[in-house]
């Protein structure tokens, strides 16, 4: 492979600055139902779980392709690649308007869902570009385009309450095109492809490249992601729905404010990448996780009116989040987990040089999973409970389980790294203190 110390830098940051926004672009069309799909809603007269079930759709095909995208660009380069998403993904935005019926919708959202395969053909193609030092921060920038989900949600409900959800789709499929091409025409086939090329070698077979996903470290990695980024697009594609229901806003109000939680959990993915890179990612993930507990658990708190028999009568008070620390909460929320989110594709290289595409492709499957299925859960847990903080409660459960799972594999790492852990049971000062009294003796 090509010494990528030979490759200018200027070279390396067209790549990187150019992925990335094709990243952003193709984010902000795979979010797109978190705004048009409450006038779709509106129209077809959709419940809560009809609903998760649309808005989450287009994350299904985006997490399922990921593996096969991320070998793809592995193999044929994630230039080439990532155009065909781009443009595949156009057309089928622009096919929204043609859409009647549910089942339509749900079908159409299956196709707009190939914008979100574009992370897995930007990771594979990013990583290759830089050494494994500083591919955490490069991660991290190209990561940040989750903002798109941001950008639809300040745009989107402007342009539709002018002028309806179709022309949302219309000028969102132009733009991704318009993208995409610009992408191909600019960039330059990374230099591991370029290599390839030169000296006449094949790509790793398909099977070979499936070989690391028999790791149970791989699947650990998934859940961690499961989290940071299924949650962070359920939530994307969620707030407007519980700002409007649970707050009473308009759908411009709403998206503003889900707009504070897309925006930290987007642009402080740099953030995350670079302390990976600079204190280690384990520890990242730990503060991500620890922070995560503790937010999600106080935004869990529905809200609820206590009556107390004191002794000279009942005493009444009211219990709950405000709009104002609500969004502090989510922002803060937010922005652990884009720390997270780097922290996680952070190890990607480092344990997996020679299978970015394959184990990048698959932690993003897994984590796009948690975007299609929470949504779900969360609109049937609305149905079923009846509780707006209901899906708050979920995500404690969630984070609070792989918080566990970390803590626990990683002591379990150092017990068979360090064994003599499991002798000392002391702490360091005891020890010292035994060893000067038998000193004395």
């Amino acid at each position: 492979m090509q010494d990528l110390s030979q490759i200018s830098g200027a070279r390396q940051q067209r790549a990187l600055w150019l992925s990335t926004f094709a990243f952003t672009t193709c984010f902000a069309v795979w979010m797109i139902f978190s705004i048009i799909g409450i006038q779709i809603k509106q129209q077809l007269g959709l419940n809560d779980t009809q609903f998760g079930l649309l808005i989450a759709t287009p994350v299904l095909t985006g997490s399922l392709i990921r593996l096969f995208l991320g070998v793809w660009s592995d193999q044929f380069g994630g230039r080439r690649v990532l155009l065909l998403v781009m443009l595949a993904a156009a057309a089928a935005t622009w096919g929204l308007t043609w859409a009647k019926t549910y089942p339509q919708f749900l079908f159409g959202a299956l196709l707009v869902g190939i914008a979100g395969g574009s992370f897995s053909v930007g990771v594979s193609y990013v990583a290759k570009w830089f050494p494994s030092a500083r591919q955490g921060t490069a991660l991290g920038i190209f990561g940040a385009g989750n903002i798109g989900a941001a950008v639809t949600k300040l745009l989107a409900p402007m342009v539709m309450v002018a002028y309806g959800w179709m022309a949302v789709a219309k000028v969102w499929a132009v733009g991704l095109a318009v993208v995409g091409i610009l992408f191909y025409l600019l960039s330059e086939d990374d230099p591991s492809l370029a290599e390839r090329r030169r000296t006449g070698v094949k790509p790793i077979p398909f099977r070979q490249q499936m070989e690391p996903l028999r790791n149970l470290q791989v699947w650990r990695f998934s859940l961690y992601y499961f989290f940071v980024f299924g949650a962070f697009v359920a939530l994307a594609l969620w707030l407007p729905r519980y700002l409007i229901g649970a707050y009473g806003m308009d759908v411009a109000t709403a998206g503003m404010i889900a707009a504070a939680y897309s925006i930290p959990a987007s642009l402080f993915r740099v953030v995350g990448g670079w302390l990976s890179d600079r204190w280690g990612a384990r520890k990242v993930m730990y503060w991500t996780f620890g922070v995560s507990v503790i937010c999600t658990f106080l935004l869990s708190y529905p809200d609820t009116t206590y009556t107390i028999r004191g002794i000279e009568g009942d005493k009444t008070f009211h219990l709950a989040i405000g709009l104002v620390p609500f969004t502090v909460l989510v922002f803060v929320l937010g922005f652990f987990m884009s720390l997270g989110k780097a922290a996680v594709y952070k190890h990607i290289p480092v344990y997996y040089p020679q299978h970015v595409g394959a184990v990048g492709g698959v932690v993003g499957m897994i984590g796009g999973l948690g975007g299609f299925v929470l949504p779900i859960a969360f609109g049937a847990m609305n149905d079923l409970v009846g509780v707006w903080t209901s899906c708050f409660m979920l995500l404690f459960v969630l984070v609070s389980i792989a918080l566990v799972w970390m803590h626990f594999a990683i002591r379990r790492m150092e017990r068979r790294k360090f064994p003599q852990i499991d002798r000392e049971t002391d702490l360091p000062e005891i020890i010292n203190a035994q060893q000067s009294a038998k000193g004395r003796r």
